[in-house]
């Protein structure tokens, strides 16, 4: 076999184990470089995909060369280079057939979806999904609920801050299980929609109709859970709802902007329920997975990009993929109407906006670990350490609050930082600091003279 004929296969082999966007992303203008004794170099068009190939793919690489060739594989190097510089056969993802037949544009979507009838919409599936570091404990939660719905996790509460894909992670539940059973009785809903159904069930005596619509159902999902907060009537017909359907064995899937501890004015029997299955959230997406998300969105639209200039959308817009994808459609809205092609210098204007947005400057988690240390005067390896001495689990407890929500970091993530620490260590962490600082004024002042000094020292 040749080159070109190996990779072929490995590329084919990956179709049918990851999604679309990540196998465009991550595959595209990729190829195989050198084959020689067991030693093998693949050329990959940019570093971020070097690394990400690297990090995510290398083992699985290896196996599936190994399956191909039936030869053992020594080493693998991944080189940024342009498969034009090959003398092989150009190995890129638009000259590589693949199993798939025929194929078609990665934005195009069937004309009937079956969500469609439950008010899914069509682009939020699991194969339309970017994941990353920050959201990848949430996907796979939810990809276990879709694949046992009722035993994996039930409840299943996905909570982040606004625009990071917890709408979409919740309809692709729902369509993972319409697609396996095409009778399965969904539906999805926003809280705010759950009360002013209830309290119009109550108004026109329609209280039975109510319960039938909301109790017989496979998979009830609810957005944006938290807004049931101080509504005493609507927490008590939820309350019982839910337990309708966990006896029935049926799924619950709930989306929040907090953790059921932080939701305020929760009734503490509905705070427990939340928290029997799974809690898993979504932080800011990281750099990774913004140039992923943006690839595929590019690809969507039919507006490709070159690396260089996702790297500049990516590294300007940090907060979340509501607005990534705004500055995107704002670029190429721009460069259509002025019918030029986007480069470095034509797209600063459009990204200046995005640029206001956030002027401090941007901090590590190691920075963020030594101003606390510095500021409580304890050592740096007591904080990584596992003392639970209360002079060191406190600043322990305000750096994982600081790694939330200046670093917008995932609780699994804080969690390896400090010491390989369980996530719900972070989790509790946050939860508390938050809530302490509602009435510790001096708290507050000691969180802002921390704040000011780590962003001082990144500047």
């Amino acid at each position: 076999m040749t080159n070109y004929e190996i990779w072929q296969s490995v590329l084919a082999d990956f179709e049918l184990k990851v999604s679309k966007p990540n196998f465009t992303t991550w595959f595209k203008h990729t190829g195989i470089a050198k084959y020689d004794t067991g030693q093998v170099v693949i050329c990959v068009p940019n570093a971020f995909t070097k690394s990400w190939l690297e990090n995510k793919y290398h083992k699985d690489i290896i196996a599936t060369i190994e399956k191909v060739t039936g030869k053992p594989i020594k080493k693998i190097e991944y080189r940024v280079e342009s498969m034009k510089n090959i003398e092989e056969q150009e190995c890129t993802l638009s000259t590589i057939p693949t199993v798939s037949t025929p194929e078609t544009p990665i934005h195009s979507s069937p004309k009937f979806s079956p969500g469609a009838q439950f008010g899914l919409n069509i682009k939020y599936t699991f194969d339309t999904f970017i994941v990353g570091k920050g959201n990848e404990l949430a996907h796979a939660a939810a990809q276990a609920v879709a694949d046992r719905p009722g035993e994996a996790y039930n409840p299943l509460f996905i909570y982040g801050g606004v625009g990071l894909g917890k709408t979409h992670l919740l309809q692709a539940i729902g369509h993972e299980m319409l697609t396996r059973n095409p009778s399965t009785r969904i539906l999805y809903v926003s809280s705010e929609k759950f009360t002013n159904e209830f309290v119009s069930s109550v108004k026109s005596g329609k209280a039975k109709e109510f319960k039938d619509r909301y109790r017989n159902v496979d998979l009830l999902l609810i957005d944006d859970i938290q807004f049931i907060g101080g509504k005493e009537q609507t927490q008590e017909e939820f309350f019982h709802t839910f337990n309708e359907l966990h006896q029935q064995g049926k799924q619950v899937v709930m989306s929040s902007d907090r953790p059921p501890k932080a939701i305020p004015a929760l009734e503490d029997r509905l705070r427990s329920r939340f928290e029997w299955g799974m809690i898993a959230d979504i932080a800011n997406p990281d750099l990774e997975t913004r140039l992923a998300i943006l690839e595929s969105k590019s690809q969507e639209k039919q507006f490709p990009l070159e690396p260089d200039i996702l790297n500049a959308i990516a590294t300007t817009v940090q907060s979340n993929i509501r607005e990534l994808e705004g500055a995107l459609n704002k670029i190429i809205a721009y460069h259509q109407l002025k019918n030029i092609a986007p480069t470095k210098e034509s797209i600063k204007s459009v990204l200046a906006s995005f640029e206001q947005q956030g002027t401090r400057k941007a901090v590590t988690p190691r920075e963020t670990v030594n101003t606390v240390a510095e500021f409580f005067d304890v050592a740096i390896d007591d904080i990584l350490g596992k003392s639970r001495e209360k002079r060191l689990a406190f600043p322990r407890q305000i750096v994982m609050y600081l790694l939330r929500e200046e670093l917008k970091m995932s609780y699994p993530a804080i969690g390896t930082e400090l010491g390989g620490r369980d996530h719900t260590t972070a989790m509790h962490a946050h939860t508390k600091i938050r809530t302490e600082l509602e009435n510790d004024l001096k708290l507050k002042q000691d969180l802002a003279n921390i704040k000011q000094r780590l962003y001082s020292d990144a500047a």
